[in-house]
Formats: C-alpha cells, structure tokens, sequence
C-alpha cells in the first residue's frame, strides 16, 4: 500500500490529551497500512471514551473505520455541537453508575456523599477494575489515559483537575448528573444505601453523648455503618452547597 497522510484536528478540551509535544490541537500521522480511526486517535494520546464524534473527511464515521488515504480527520469531545451533526455520536451523555480508580478516593467519596453508585476499592489492580466495570456495567473514572483506552472500556471519563471538588463538579456536568443528586443516601464507607432507623433500634451502639443530643439516624443497609448529624454534618453541607453552587 502507498503510504498515505492524516491529518486529525482535536477540538474543545481534547487538547489536554496532547501535552506539550504539540503547540496546537492539529497532529499528522503517516501510515503505510490501513488502520482504524480509533487506533490513530488513541496513538495521539486520546482516548476512546473521550470522543463523541468523528468526521472523516467531513463525513461522521464510527470508531471502527479504516483509514487508507489521505484524509482529514475533525475529533469533538462530548457536549460539542457542531452544526447539522446531532446523530452520529458515540458516546452516551448520561450515566449512573460508576467504578473509580485507587487514586481517585477523594472523588469516589464525594460523588457517594451526593448519592452516586460508585464502586471503589484502593488496592484493587486495573484488571479487577476493568472485569468489575464489565460485569457491572460501570463507567470509568481514572486519570490513566492508558486504562481509559482498554478495548473493554465503553464509557469512561478523566478527570482534568487534580483537585476532588473540581473532579466533582467535571463529573456531575459530564453525566448530567446535576438533578439526580440525593445527598447522604449512600454509605460513605460501602457505598451500599442507607436508611432511616429508630434511635431505640441503635441506641444500643452509640457513644453516651451521641445518646443524648441526636434524635435522627440512619443505618447503611450493607455494613452497618450508623450515621447522624455529629459535628462533621456541618462541613459535609457547606462542601455539598458549594459543590451545587459551582455546578448550577
């Protein structure tokens, strides 16, 4: 086959995939074999579910089609809407449920705080994270690119920011996940839902002072785990409003 150029043009914040090897969001590839756009979009740092549309050419394509002439290739993030292409996309703008990468506790942490499934587990390897996300059909939140473009991953995101509350507030408007949030529904601990229970059914495991100065409590359904209004409720509300604040 004769070698061949493509030239990709990544918009909106794809860019943040590219690092410092280029100053611009344009890359060309020379190829001398067919090879799938998600393959030359992946070589250039981005991954898959990071990606709602691709034009070849001008032409909306699907992940799997083959390169073998010399094309332009226009690459839009999710939450792009370029004119006349509002089908074709290939990512789901809402989701639910979510498995979290060991170095992202924080984030896991807070999106359980709002109420969202996340599964988490710190020591879990990548293999265990992947089969869980499969199994349970998750999506993945991780800020190693690599992982983020495992042939298994269907949807995913990473987060741009180091920061917990700035990963919360990407995620939340990533998912759409602003009018679903219930806060303190979920086990900060398990992740499993909490109900509410009679003092008289706990009264049994509380602390003397938790005995006389709360009344309302309510139990994780998976661990156990008792929660009340102590002195951290205070901190965790002024973190959930400016959370809600930043997001509205």
């Amino acid at each position: 086959m004769k070698p061949f150029r493509v030239r990709l043009n990544f918009h909106g914040d794809l860019n943040f995939f590219l690092g410092s090897r280029t100053s611009s969001a344009s890359i060309e590839r020379h190829l001398a074999e067919k090879a799938s756009v998600k393959d030359v979009i992946e070589s250039c740092g981005v991954p898959h579910p990071e990606v709602d549309l691709i034009l070849v050419n001008g032409r909306a394509v699907g992940f799997e089609y083959g390169l073998e002439h010399t094309a332009d290739v226009e690459v839009f993030p999710v939450a792009t809407q370029p004119p006349y292409f509002k089908q074709n996309r290939l990512q789901v703008d809402k989701w639910r449920c979510f498995i979290a990468d060991g170095h992202l506790g924080k984030l896991a942490r807070n999106l359980r705080l709002l109420g969202f499934d996340v599964a988490y587990d710190r020591q879990a390897e990548d293999r265990q994270l992947l089969q869980v996300m499969e199994s349970e059909n998750r999506a993945l939140l991780t800020r190693d690119r690599r992982l983020l473009m495992h042939s298994v991953v269907r949807h995913g995101y990473c987060p741009r920011s180091q920061h917990a509350d700035a990963q919360t507030i990407e995620v939340i408007g990533r998912f759409h996940l602003f009018d679903s949030i219930a806060p303190f529904t979920r086990c900060l601990r398990c992740n499993a839902r909490l109900q509410r229970v009679a003092k008289g059914d706990v009264i049994e495991k509380l602390e003397p002072l938790t005995k006389i100065y709360y009344e309302e409590f309510r139990r994780c359904t998976g661990c156990g785990q008792i929660y009340w209004a102590g002195s951290h409720f205070t901190k965790l509300q002024k973190c959930l409003e400016a959370i809600r604040a930043q997001c509205s």
